[in-house]
């Protein structure tokens, strides 16, 4: 019934947007500027940072320094020339005014636009967010509650299992090696990639699967691929298992936002396999 489809609004559309070799226009240099930069330089776009030198943030300044994927002009904004060949634009000032007007460029542009600490003037948001080598998760409150969400991502993060990091890693090296194996998109070859792959995330815990090094890999490729199997980590030359690490906490996680971070992480395991 229409009525129960009424709930499914008021969020966002939750994405990893591929910025790789995009050109992004920072306006701004300062604290929050420069969280901005790092989190653009994680997805290896080219920066273009408009701001006063005496604006400028430290850590901004090191970022500038020492990153060629920056381009820094020591000036205020121009005006719509500055938005030639861009493909986003984040804003960081304190002149509200100003801000609005470079949001209503990059509208009639048709560039997506973020406007730090002002909701209504966002195309997305950034969220807080938790980075574990190619593992990312987001906790959004939809531009509500900056600092709930900030709060909820300290929560999870301490509940996450300590390798999920290196697992994610090791399991995309597992899969392209095993995508030359046995090549091919879609038809019976590519569900039983899937499938197979699948099955190794989930008969495998993620301590083991970070374990995984080249000889391993080929071991399960040849022993477990080929004979349609999963072996165990000890039968492709593993080490035993060691004994889980639990991750210090000043605080006691409540346990359903344990069983919601490691299901999501395995959700995200096998929907790695799917990409």
């Amino acid at each position: 019934m229409v009525s129960d489809l009424l709930p499914l609004g008021g969020g966002s559309l939750l994405l990893a947007w591929q910025l790789k070799d995009k050109h992004v226009l920072i306006v701004g240099g300062g604290d929050v500027a420069s969280g901005r930069i790092e989190s653009v330089l994680v997805a290896d776009a080219f920066i273009t940072i408009v701001c006063p030198s005496q604006g400028l943030h430290p850590l901004t300044k090191r970022f500038i320094d020492r990153s060629d994927r920056i381009t820094y002009h020591d000036r205020v904004f121009a005006g719509p020339e500055d938005l030639a060949a861009v493909d986003m634009v984040l804003t960081a000032i304190d002149d509200v005014e100003k801000s609005r007007e470079i949001c209503s460029l990059c509208r009639e542009l048709k560039i997506p636009v973020n406007v730090a600490d002002i909701p209504e003037s966002c195309d997305f948001y950034f969220g807080s967010q938790i980075r574990d080598g190619p593992l990312q998760v987001m906790i959004s409150t939809n531009g509500r509650s900056p600092k709930l969400a900030n709060l909820i991502r300290k929560r999870i993060e301490q509940s996450l299992p300590e390798h999920a990091g290196d697992a994610i890693e090791k399991v995309g090296e597992l899969r392209a090696q095993l995508k030359e194996r046995a090549p091919g998109v879609g038809g019976d070859i590519g569900k039983r990639r899937m499938r197979w792959m699948i099955d190794v995330c989930t008969s495998w815990d993620m301590e083991e699967l970070a374990l995984l090094d080249n000889a391993m890999m080929k071991r399960l490729l040849n022993d477990g691929w080929e004979k349609n199997t999963v072996p165990k980590l000890e039968e492709v030359g593993g080490r035993e298992r060691r004994t889980p690490t639990i991750k210090p906490s000043g605080s006691v996680i409540v346990p359903s936002v344990i069983g919601f971070a490691i299901g999501a992480v395995s959700v995200g395991l096998m929907w790695w396999t799917r990409r």
